[in-house]
This record gives C-alpha cells, structure tokens and sequence, in this order.
C-alpha cells in the first residue's frame, strides 16, 4: 500500500501520492502548470467512470466541451500526457525483481467518418461486391497505436514503457 504522501508534481499540482491515477498525475510534466490541472481534473473524471464516453464520464456539457479542448489544444503533448506514467512505470521497475517481459502489441482503432482523411487512414477492405463480382475496396479510418508493456514473469503489470500512435496519410497497397 502506498504511503498517503502530499506531492507536488513538476507542473506545479499538488497531489495525495495514495491511489494509482494520483500516483500517475503526479509525474505528469506540462510546460503551462493550467495544463497540468486541467489535465488531473479529466483524469479524476475519465477514472472514476472506467470505461464510460468523455461525455458521460465528465456529465455536462462544459465539462465535456473542456475536456476535449484539453486534448485538441495543441500545446498539450502526447508526450505530456503520458510523462507521468512513464516516470510511474520507471519507478516500478527499479524496485521489481527478477526478469522483466516487454510485451508489443499494435492496435487499430477504427472509425466511421464521412470524411476518413479528417482522422487518417489506417487500411483498405474488402466490401461488397459490383455487377461484375468484382469486390468494391473500401478505405477504413482510424488511429494505430504500437504499445510496449512491462510485466514481471508472474504476469503483473508495472506499466508502458513505449507507446506511439500514428496514422496514414495515404494508404498504399492493394
């Protein structure tokens, strides 16, 4: 169990270093220290409703039209957003012992879009058929995400050590 510590994390939040979302948020690293409480206000929000939209889990329009700022604001980084849980994973690292698995995995979110190039491309289908039976390709939209995880032999979690997200301006291939 972690020790109930105030922190004050390098955006300038002062934080309780007792739970995991905290633990994270802590050594998050914004240039603006707004940022860094804008930012643990979505986490808060985006944790304690697991799993649900931005719109239900922060549950009013203000919230919900903040949050998305948050993340479309182009002085927030990826790299931003995911420095505290880096720093998290380092830290358990350091004090776990044995062997550690790095595990690789690329994802592929998809989307539909009336206009796909608005999200990226990430490949093209196979969809229904024309007159002559030939297959119509169709271009899917959405983000890839590479991700590398490290676990411990016994299979626990300390955390990502690598993450990128990417998608295709262009797809080639057929």
């Amino acid at each position: 169990m972690l020790k109930k510590e105030r922190a004050e994390d390098r955006s300038g939040v002062t934080c309780q270093a007792h739970a995991w979302p905290e633990e994270e948020i802590c050594q998050s690293r914004f240039r603006d220290e707004r940022l860094g409480k804008r930012f643990k206000l979505v986490l808060e929000r985006l944790w304690s409703s697991m799993g649900q939209s931005i719109p239900t889990a922060v549950q009013d329009w203000c919230s919900t039209k903040a949050a998305y700022r948050f993340f479309s604001n182009p002085k927030v980084s990826e790299q931003e957003i995911l420095s505290g849980h880096f720093e998290a994973t380092r830290k358990r690292f350091g004090v776990s012992k044995g062997p550690m698995l790095i595990l690789q995995d690329t994802t592929e979110f998809s989307y539909k879009r009336e206009r796909p190039e608005s999200i990226g491309l990430t490949h093209k289908i196979a969809g229904r058929k024309d007159k002559t039976g030939r297959c119509l390709m169709h271009t899917a939209c959405g983000i890839l995400m590479h991700s590398s995880l490290v676990v411990t032999t016994q299979g626990v979690p300390l955390g990502l050590a690598a993450i990128k997200f990417w998608t295709r301006k262009k797809f080639k291939g057929g």
